[in-house]
């Protein structure tokens, strides 16, 4: 067994406990111990004694604030951690305590600590460009759906108190009141528009099947079942008019596609992978798919389809709680949103060469997010909050 080190000096490289950039390590542990209990609490309940817990965690905040290198990512500093004081995780392995726990915890002490460093702790207005988060009232029983057929158009959908679904739009000058569309939804809905006043609604419903209801122009179809057996809620994109890909996970975490082609709906096609969420979905043009989801280690995990084929799939890090968006401003553009552990909103960007890193956008939700774009400066997204509310922020004009 390792000895808890309290009474005996440690040799740490790489940082100085006395010597570190604002803040300093006292105000983020402060921070970790005033608004992140909950991280303190999945560790005490395997039986580690609070006060080392407090001590792994200056460890791995001094750590952080020592790389002064806020464009590498949390998982990236943690890894390094990992090799320079492995003792950490060998310890607490020795408490039964799941390795890929121990890793989202302390990733999440890292995120939080290059939150404050850029900036974007305690729910702060993020960065320029972003407003602050509204809330738009009603009483979601689900995580949001969104859509946009038109510029400054938007339309928000979501599980309503008896699990039918609701509708709110933004018509370019005020908000609607919620309508209900009925329904029987055992998941969060899914929109997308490829034209002008159409609007393509999906969810799972009571037999795992998945259903369909649309908008065309004039009034809202009845719901029809398209099928298949869902393990999560669906996502759906459209890569031109009068086309719809539908992805869902299956009861084996596969991902799985069905397409509306323009005149039939295509059988359902396996695309695999092992999903442990919900999936997104986004085109920014013909051609060209872009899924998401989150992987087995609690990451961000992405495939893509170029018009010829479909790539493997490829990790994008983070520690997500639940599932994640996307949206496209604009031609090999893409921006995904997810929730983190610390239930803020985060905010990685494709900006057509490479991947930005995770960018804190505040926040406290209560569901995964729901983002659209309806123009080449213009990102809005949504999620339900503490109260069951729907909240909003957005970014350009």
């Amino acid at each position: 067994m390792y000895r808890y080190p309290f009474n005996e000096p440690v040799y740490v490289p790489m940082y100085d406990y006395y010597s570190v950039r604002q803040p300093n390590a006292q105000q983020v542990m402060q921070i970790l111990r005033s608004q992140h209990n909950n991280l303190y609490t999945q560790l005490t309940r395997s039986g580690v004694n609070r006060q080392f817990i407090d001590y792994v965690f200056l460890l791995v905040v001094n750590f952080t604030l020592n790389q002064a290198n806020t464009n590498q990512s949390a998982s990236q500093i943690y890894d390094q951690f990992r090799r320079q004081i492995p003792w950490v995780n060998l310890f607490l392995r020795q408490f039964n305590v799941p390795q890929n726990l121990i890793d989202r915890i302390l990733t999440n002490v890292i995120q939080i600590t290059l939150n404050q460093l850029n900036g974007n702790g305690n729910g702060e207005q993020p960065t320029p460009g972003w407003s602050s988060w509204e809330n738009l009232g009603g009483t979601l029983s689900s995580a949001p759906g969104v859509s946009s057929w038109s510029a400054n158009r938007l339309d928000v959908f979501a599980g309503g108190p008896n699990q039918e679904l609701i509708h709110k739009w933004w018509n370019g000058n005020q908000w609607s009141g919620w309508e209900s569309l009925g329904g029987n939804l055992t998941s969060p809905p899914s929109a997308v528009s490829w034209g002008p006043n159409r609007i393509d609604v999906f969810a799972r419903g009571t037999d795992q099947n998945l259903y369909h209801i649309w908008w065309n122009g004039n009034q809202w179809s009845g719901w029809e079942s398209l099928g298949g057996t869902l393990t999560s809620g669906p996502a759906a994109s459209s890569q031109r008019s009068n086309q719809i890909d539908v992805f869902v996970r299956g009861t084996n975490n596969r991902l799985y596609k069905r397409t509306w082609n323009g005149q039939r709906w295509e059988d359902w096609q396996d695309l695999g992978g092992n999903l442990t969420s919900h999936p997104a979905a986004v085109s920014w043009g013909q051609n060209r798919i872009d899924v998401f989801a989150r992987g087995q280690n609690q990451d961000l995990i992405h495939k893509w389809w170029n018009g010829n084929q479909w790539s493997d799939w490829e990790s994008l890090g983070g520690t997500l709680i639940g599932a994640p968006t996307a949206s496209s401003r604009g031609t090999n553009q893409i921006d995904v949103f997810v929730r983190g552990t610390d239930n803020q909103l985060y905010k990685r960007t494709w900006n057509g060469q490479q991947w930005e890193n995770w960018q804190s956008l505040g926040g406290n939700l209560t569901s995964h997010p729901a983002s659209v774009s309806w123009g080449p400066n213009r990102i809005d997204v949504f999620a339900r909050g503490q109260n069951q509310n729907l909240y909003h922020i957005f970014y350009g004009q």
